[in-house]
């Protein structure tokens, strides 16, 4: 068993309070507690919640079973390039607005880590930005229709949004003169009380509206004012401006979009697979009660028109799986769709983790077969050929890295 290439590996559930219900728990067979919430479900090796690798009765730590051989059980290309599994792979289940987020590039965040450890910041702190010395580019694909807010708005766009809300065309003048930077380090660096002042008029227009159901999702007030829902605070998140700011993209289950390094995003809500460079680096930017650091934030953000590619894959027909290709170094992430009739063959170039979303099929290499039920995941070992079956129907997601 030991030198088996296919392996049962069980991830690990983040209880934060963005999270839905009862999605992942009845995903991965888990006891709901009415009190808790279940945001995201881990698949790696990611030192705040490694998965777990089964070995007949016995269980070891994903980081841990990947450092013992590397070369076999990483692959020969991603142990020179990588020393270590460099994704993380998650479900989500997004019930509440996420922090606005940019993600450094690689360079940043080896700076960011280094200037952070030289100011004697303690890898805890609230306020330390960079976790780690990676970049974190991620992709997700909806299981569900989902909202997200990704990049600036093109330049006619923004300017239709400040005309259209009063309470903002103030702003006007300086987008038109200083451009999205400029505009963006105007209201990032306004105090509490004038984001106060500012947004107060707005908010105050707009809520009465969402809780009558007057608004549309694809309109930036309506995010707005559900990012205020259930909240007391006297303070209202500088984070609404961004919403006025950023394009609101709607895509439906199947579609993929992709986040690079400097684009700032929030996750509004929907379910996901999400496929990203195994870090916990994060800049945030509002719709949060978390650590902002403006500057850092503003250095590390693409201030420029982002028109939104949504991503459908690359559909093998001959083996059921579709890839979805982008500039990621780091990962790769396909799904798998099969009928009664349908055989999966592949070859693990890396290290690769399935995990089953619906349906049922069984995982075949040589004289070894594992099952993968719903919410169940498997490792399969670089260089491994393998085949995938069912006897009815299944829908698989799979990370691994290019080739």
């Amino acid at each position: 068993m030991k030198n088996n290439k296919i392996l049962r590996v069980e991830g690990k559930v983040q209880n934060y309070d963005w999270g839905g219900k009862t999605y992942i728990p009845n995903l991965v067979s888990q006891s709901i507690d009415e009190n808790e919430t279940y945001a995201e479900y881990w698949l790696g090796a990611h030192l705040k919640a490694p998965s777990i690798v089964k070995i007949e009765n016995d269980s070891i730590s994903l980081d841990h079973f990947l450092s013992e051989n590397k070369i076999e059980n990483l692959g020969k290309k991603v142990t020179n390039e990588f020393g270590k599994l460099p994704y993380l792979f998650k479900v989500l289940d997004v019930n509440k607005m996420l922090s606005i987020q940019v993600h450094p590039s690689i360079e940043a965040a080896i700076k960011g880590y280094q200037t952070e450890n030289e100011k004697g910041i303690a890898l805890t702190a609230k306020n330390r930005n960079y976790k780690d010395q990676n970049h974190k580019p991620e992709i997700m694909v909806a299981l569900s229709d989902f909202w997200l807010l990704h990049g600036f708005l093109e330049r006619d766009k923004l300017i239709k949004n400040l005309k259209e809300t009063k309470e903002l065309s103030f702003l006007m003048d300086t987008f038109l003169e200083e451009g999205y930077l400029g505009l963006y380090k105007k209201v990032m660096e306004y105090s509490q009380e004038e984001v106060n002042e500012v947004l107060k008029p707005l908010v105050d227009r707009i809520y009465p509206k969402y809780l009558n159901n007057e608004l549309e999702k694809s309109s930036p007030a309506y995010w707005s004012a559900k990012s205020l829902d259930n909240k007391n605070s006297q303070n209202i998140d500088r984070g609404i401006f961004s919403i006025y700011f950023f394009n609101i993209l709607n895509v439906s289950k199947g579609e993929a979009v992709f986040q690079d390094a400097g684009v700032p995003h929030a996750y509004l809500e929907g379910k996901n697979m999400e496929l990203m460079a195994n870090s916990d680096n994060v800049l945030r930017g509002g719709l949060t009660s978390k650590h902002i650091d403006v500057e850092e934030l503003i250095k590390n953000t693409k201030f420029e028109e982002t028109i939104p590619e949504v991503l459908s894959g690359f559909e093998n027909k001959s083996n059921g799986e579709i890839v979805f290709k982008t500039k990621a170094k780091d990962f790769e992430l396909s799904k798998i769709e099969l009928k009664a009739t349908d055989i999966h063959n592949s070859i693990s170039n890396s290290v690769e983790i399935l995990i089953a979303l619906n349906g049922a099929a069984t995982v075949t290499q040589n004289n070894e077969s594992l099952s993968l039920n719903k919410g169940e995941s498997v490792l399969i070992k670089a260089n491994t050929a393998y085949k995938i079956n069912t006897t009815s129907e299944v829908e698989i997601y799979k990370a691994g890295v290019p080739k």
